[in-house]
């Protein structure tokens, strides 16, 4: 997902979601989905994008732990988490 302008990258999220080892830009809000669970790249550098993705196809164990991690990290967005952590929010703001 080489995008040069994300306000949040629902895609990588979805992708994570679903064990989808991820590539994306390190320059937008995916990185910061993404976090550790992805493959981070300069989106306007083609050589690099071909380069993570090449990697990618020729390394099952690298793709096996991203979706692992992406599974996990992706949890952290869950509508039920989101809920929690705002809750949170408010609990802390009324003490």
């Amino acid at each position: 997902w080489p995008s040069l302008r994300e306000g949040f990258g629902m895609p990588v999220l979805e992708a994570m979601a679903h064990g989808t080892p991820v590539v994306t830009s390190a320059t937008t809000s995916t990185a910061e989905v993404a976090g550790e669970a992805g493959v981070l790249v300069d989106p306007t550098d083609v050589d690099a994008l071909a380069a993570a993705l090449d990697a990618l196809v020729d390394d099952p164990a690298r793709r096996a732990e991203l979706a692992e991690a992406g599974r996990g990290r992706a949890a952290r967005f869950t509508w039920e988490a989101c809920a929690a952590g705002l809750v949170e929010v408010y609990a802390d703001a009324a003490r």
